[in-house]
């Protein structure tokens, strides 16, 4: 071969490289991380009605879990969801719903109707905010500590600890972003942001732009 192709074959190398340096280092487009799929499940709202999954596809979906008899303040986790729901118009969704999902470690005394009132009690809409939990504590611990990855407890006398925090899902039921307390549960504003980010992916990943928001994904450029 000619050495006029191998020095196109070089110049095409290295500019490849530079541009995936520059991608890299430049972050023209940002993404949040696709970390696991969410856990299925079926679970039982405020209403007494079936809440599964699948009925929460194609919408962003902010879990959190926590319990109905949690002192208060409760690390806040009412309040920063009520403020993320009052907010959401600061955020250019495209029309993608979003949906809050509070889900009760604590079946004993978190029955349809204790949920109902507490939520009736915190000003919550519950066409957006859904309070859920199952009777089947082995299936609610296999769902919230292996599949949301958040830890609880049951110690016994209605002293329950666990690890406050939020996990954002997109429509795909996909985990893309977790928020825990030691540094991030109270945040609204990133929490906003990231939907932000995801509404912004859903629109724009399509035809050629896919490409760009993969090589995102494959170069780790994350959103902070």
């Amino acid at each position: 071969m000619s050495k006029t192709f191998f020095n196109a074959v070089y110049i095409f190398a290295a500019i490849l490289i530079l541009s995936v340096f520059a991608f890299k280092v430049f972050q023209p487009i940002q993404v949040l991380p696709r970390m696991r799929l969410a856990p299925a499940f079926q679970f039982t709202d405020q209403d007494n009605q079936p809440l599964t999954s699948e009925t929460l596809r194609g919408q962003f979906v902010l879990y959190s879990f926590t319990y109905t008899h949690c002192p208060a303040p409760c690390y806040n986790m009412t309040e920063t969801i009520k403020e993320i729901q009052s907010r959401l118009g600061e955020v250019d969704l495209g029309g993608i719903p979003v949906s809050f999902v509070t889900i009760s470690i604590d079946p004993d005394r978190d029955t349809p109707e204790v949920l109902k009132v507490y939520g009736e009690s915190i000003g919550a809409d519950f066409t957006q905010w859904k309070f859920a939990t199952t009777s089947n504590k082995g299936l609610l611990k296999t769902i919230v500590g292996a599949g949301f990855e958040t830890y609880y407890e049951d110690k016994g006398g209605g002293n329950i600890t666990f690890d406050p925090g939020y996990v954002l899902v997109d429509g795909w039921g996909v985990v893309r972003s977790e928020y825990r307390y030691s540094t991030e549960v109270s945040d609204a504003d990133r929490i906003l942001r990231h939907l932000g980010v995801l509404a912004e992916e859903v629109r724009n990943s399509t035809g050629s732009s896919k490409l760009a928001y993969e090589a995102a994904h494959l170069f780790l450029c994350y959103a902070p």
